[in-house]
């Protein structure tokens, strides 16, 4: 049973506040070489939104105050941004760790040649979509022909020390297809090293489950079904509270491609601006961080995908409960 002690099911979200930033999750631009069917960003090869190189120096300028000790790089797919290579470079410099979010067919892309290498040789942290083992269930959500290409920049990383070295993290992401919860994370991690390590000899470190959240192209499939009430219904009734203590928002500030922010990159996507004084935070503001700690974070019904079950974050189930 889903623990609805702290909320009915047609109550609001509870309160919550910031303890302190730990994480800067950095979303470089919306472009990206594919469309995904649960992408809540709405990313695809037609968007043109990119962080400049005078917003991405203040990202390294907050960086050098020295609070923070992880930078999350997102999209779209991040490394099509002219100025990824030099961000996470400067980064790497001042000894924050560095995440990709990476889609792994853009190391195929015209121009990114020497990505795979330039990612290993900063000890880049990757965490790599691949939303399932088979073929038909990959090219049916991300496009045709991606499970491939995803397998084969599996083996290339791989083979640069990518899920063998310690310092390189290849992590791979999970995204359900349809208006369901993803499975238990434990028990899908053992099946994606069995068949793909029996089928394709690749090896990786975890794997994370991440809900599909209610907002973009994939809010959009939902209502066009007429399946919104009935995942909103299911989200909500799978609520736990002891998934409060750890959602991202409690540590982590999402930065929008003009430097705007936001509580969280779901927060972003709906234009639900950061609750400040003043109108919205723009990250030239920010001076270490400081001011954030203990603010109001902004919630809605959307913040239920990262509650229900066994909780879901960018870094996959908060916690090991099991999913209905």
């Amino acid at each position: 049973m889903s623990d609805l002690r702290a909320l009915s099911l047609d109550g609001p979200f509870p309160a919550l506040r910031r303890r302190g930033i730990t994480t800067l999750q950095v979303n470089l631009g919306y472009r990206c070489n594919q469309r995904c069917l649960h992408c809540h960003v709405n990313a695809g090869p037609h968007r043109r939104e990119a962080m400049s190189a005078e917003t991405v120096d203040a990202v390294i300028e907050l960086l050098r105050g020295g609070a923070l000790r992880t930078l999350d790089l997102t999209g779209g797919a991040p490394e099509l941004n002219p100025e990824f290579r030099r961000l996470v470079s400067a980064a790497r410099e001042l000894d924050v760790e560095v995440i990709d979010r990476c889609n792994l067919t853009v190391l195929f892309e015209p121009g990114q040649e020497t990505l795979a290498a330039f990612l290993a040789d900063q000890g880049v942290t990757l965490v790599a979509s691949l939303p399932c083992y088979l073929e038909e269930n990959v090219d049916r959500q991300r496009g045709k022909g991606v499970h491939g290409d995803s397998i084969r920049a599996i083996r290339m990383l791989n083979g640069l020390g990518y899920g063998t070295d310690e310092r390189l993290r290849l992590n791979l992401a999970f995204n359900p297809i349809g208006p369901v919860l993803p499975p238990a994370q434990e028990r899908l991690e053992a099946d994606y090293r069995r068949e793909l390590g029996d089928r394709f000899g690749i090896v990786f470190n975890r794997l994370f489950v991440i809900t599909n959240m209610p907002i973009g192209r994939f809010g959009a499939v939902l209502n066009a079904k007429g399946q919104m009430d009935g995942y909103m219904r299911l989200l909500r009734a799978s609520y736990s509270d002891a998934n409060l203590d750890t959602l991202m928002c409690r540590d982590t500030v999402s930065v929008d491609w003009q430097g705007f922010l936001y509580d969280c990159d779901f927060n972003q996507m709906l234009r639900l601006p950061m609750l400040r004084d003043g109108g919205r935070a723009h990250i030239s503001e920010l001076r270490g961080g400081k001011g954030l700690d203990d603010a109001l974070i902004a919630t809605g019904d959307h913040c239920f995908g990262c509650t229900a079950g066994q909780g879901s974050s960018c870094g996959g189930a908060l916690s090991t409960a099991q999913t209905r």
